[in-house]
């Protein structure tokens, strides 16, 4: 795949993230059938998509309505399956967003080389950048030839700890009736979910900082916190192992993605992740 087609993948895949799990509010999630709360979401995928692409070609407007089609149709199977949908629905609705950002690379793989952000877009006459300080030339353009990987890091991290929520809290949803009603008065208001992103985002970063083996270390500390609660309650212990071993794996899927994807770009000085 050309360059310039992977920079506006990402670009897109950047904007669809801030727009589905940074911007996108409970209230706006959980109202997808008030028109309000829809148009507001729209407006937020399209914003994001041209401040992400540097761009405002008619094309990302499209992607716009095809995101609302996509939720829209997640309102439609949602009830004929008279569920809330759960951890399949979720994947199916972010599968189908994924494809739409791949056929929109496909059709315009220089979207992104044609922006506002591509290195040379904003010259002077001389070619020495924006009034001269060297910015956005060709020749002096740092900032904004790491603007890609950048956004690779930042949708990583969001996709490991805000969208990893997500993922894994729908995961358990089935389980949650099962355990002891007296089980959930004993933690903290919202204490699991900043558990949840912490030890996310710290697999990831530890990934991408090549100390992957910091990992295992995590889990044997949360193991030892975790036993005396867990010991004598089988049910709330395989709670927790499911729980635990969704949210590690989901982290590790993620950093290791991105890893992956910061070697088709310009190096950001992120030493490789060692066994």
């Amino acid at each position: 795949m050309p360059q310039s087609a992977i920079e506006t993948f990402i670009a897109l895949l950047f904007a669809h993230t801030l727009a589905d799990f940074a911007f996108q509010s409970n209230w706006m999630a959980q109202n997808k059938r008030n028109p309000l709360a829809l148009g507001l979401h729209m407006a937020i995928v399209y914003a994001t998509a041209i401040a992400a692409t540097g761009s405002v070609h008619p094309a990302l407007l499209a992607l716009a309505l095809i995101h609302i089609g996509i939720d829209t149709g997640k309102l439609v199977l949602r009830a004929a399956w008279k569920t809330a949908g759960g951890l399949t629905l979720f994947l199916i609705d972010q599968g189908l967003h994924l494809v739409s950002l791949v056929a929109l690379t496909l059709w315009l793989p220089d979207l992104w080389a044609q922006g506002f952000w591509a290195p040379g877009a904003i010259v002077t006459g001389d070619d020495s950048g924006i009034l001269g300080t060297g910015l956005w030339s060709s020749e002096a353009a740092l900032p904004v030839t790491q603007l890609p990987a950048l956004m690779v890091l930042l949708t990583g991290l969001i996709l490991a700890t805000r969208a990893g929520g997500f993922a894994v809290g729908l995961l358990m949803e089935p389980f949650a009736p099962h355990l002891g009603k007296g089980d959930a008065g004993k933690s903290l208001p919202g204490a699991g979910r900043v558990i949840g992103h912490l030890e996310r985002g710290l697999i990831f970063a530890l990934v991408l900082f090549g100390q992957a083996q910091g990992v295992g270390l995590l889990i044997a500390a949360k193991s030892i916190l975790r036993f005396g609660a867990v010991k004598d309650d089988r049910r709330l212990s395989e709670y927790v192992i499911i729980g635990t071993l969704a949210s590690f794996g989901w982290a590790l899927i993620v950093a290791y993605a991105v890893l992956a994807v910061l070697t088709l770009l310009p190096p950001l000085g992120i030493p490789p992740a060692t066994p």
